[in-house]
Formats: structure tokens, C-alpha cells, sequence
């Protein structure tokens, strides 16, 4: 019998699979070859949302089919786990949610299952992707959400991965200048990788 958590997860993947077919078709890099902005868009919020996603596929690559047991993996005794690196993650962009709401408030949340965190990290990904592309507004310069949570998330996607080769499951490298990467698709279904390498 299906769970909650499997069905809203299916759910979820649906959404994503459609929102990256949308993304596609919509994308003008799918139709010219060439970038072009949305009419009357801020171009630094374009960027910012751009980095959001780019985010989302590194993250969702690190953090995708990780070995048994690695969300206790540490790559030294004074480091973070891996689960504890991912649950900072879903904090990081709690809090560049509520910094570009003009609430700013941080909370450091003790880590759930694998799994949890992950749909915690994509939720955390959407909301504040959802907040980006609306017309509300953002209370701080989009350099500032750049440079503090969305950088900071960077670095820990960057940590999750070097954990994974020490812990034994590596992920491929890959050539992210000609990944699908697409603004808005922040969900666990990602482009496939165009170029991998070992």
C-alpha cells in the first residue's frame, strides 16, 4: 500500500517532470540558441534564479542515490555528517526566503531521514524559487542573497559531494557548462547529464 510520503513524492516528480518540460519549451536557449530575458525583468533576479537552480541540479546529483548509511558519514571527527550538511541546507534557504521576504530568521533544524531532508532541501528550493519569480518584492539587494545563503548552499553542495567519494559512492564529474539548467526548475527531477566523466 502506498504511504503519504510516496504518493506526495510521486506527486512531486510529476510536477517536476512537467515543469522541465514547460522550462524547455518556454526557455528561449531551447528556441534560438541564444539567452534572452523575460520583458521587464530585473536581470540580477534572472541571475540570482538562475544560480537557484543550478543549486538544484548540483544538489540534487549530491545528494541522489547516496550509499546506505551516508547521512552519518563524516569526513573528520570534529565535521559535520552529511545529514547535518543537508539540513543546513534546507535552513540556508529558509533563511534566504525569509531575508528576501524582509523577515529575516534563522533556525538550525536537528536533521531528519535521508530521504526527509531531501524533499526538505527541493521544498526549500521551490519556495524560495516561487518567492524569485513573483512580483513580490525583494527586501535586500539580490547580491546579498547571493552572497550569504545561496553561496553558503553552494559550498555545502560542494562538501556533500567530496563526502561522497571519501564514503565510497562517488558521483561522476561532470561538464556543467552544457548541463540542461534551466531557471525554475528547482525539483528533484533534473536534465539528464550531458557530460559525465570519471
Amino acid at each position: 500500500m502506498a504511504t503519504e510520503g510516496n504518493l506526495l513524492r510521486a506527486k512531486s516528480k510529476a510536477s517536476d517532470r512537467a515543469c522541465l518540460e514547460r522550462s524547455r519549451k518556454e526557455c528561449p536557449t531551447h528556441r534560438e540558441g541564444e539567452y534572452a530575458m523575460t520583458a521587464n525583468a530585473d536581470p540580477k533576479r534572472e541571475l540570482l534564479r538562475h544560480t537557484v537552480a543550478t543549486l538544484a541540479y548540483r544538489g540534487g546529483k549530491a545528494v541522489r542515490s547516496a550509499p546506505a548509511g551516508f547521512a552519518e558519514f563524516r569526513g573528520c571527527p570534529s565535521g559535520r555528517t552529511a545529514g547535518q550538511l543537508l539540513a543546513h541546507l534546507g535552513d540556508l534557504l529558509d533563511w534566504g526566503l525569509s531575508i528576501a521576504q524582509g523577515k529575516q530568521s534563522w533556525k538550525n533544524s536537528e536533521p531528519l531521514a535521508w530521504d526527509k531532508e531531501t524533499d526538505r532541501f527541493f521544498g526549500a528550493l521551490k519556495n524560495f524559487d516561487d518567492y524569485l519569480a513573483s512580483p513580490e518584492p525583494l527586501h535586500v539587494p539580490p547580491e546579498k542573497l547571493f552572497q550569504g545563503p545561496v553561496a553558503d548552499a553552494l559550498t555545502h553542495v560542494g562538501q556533500i559531494a567530496m563526502l561522497r567519494r571519501m564514503a565510497g559512492g562517488p558521483i561522476k564529474g561532470e561538464n556543467y557548462f552544457v548541463a540542461d539548467i534551466i531557471s525554475g526548475c528547482v525539483g528533484a527531477q533534473q536534465a539528464a547529464p550531458k557530460r559525465e566523466f570519471d
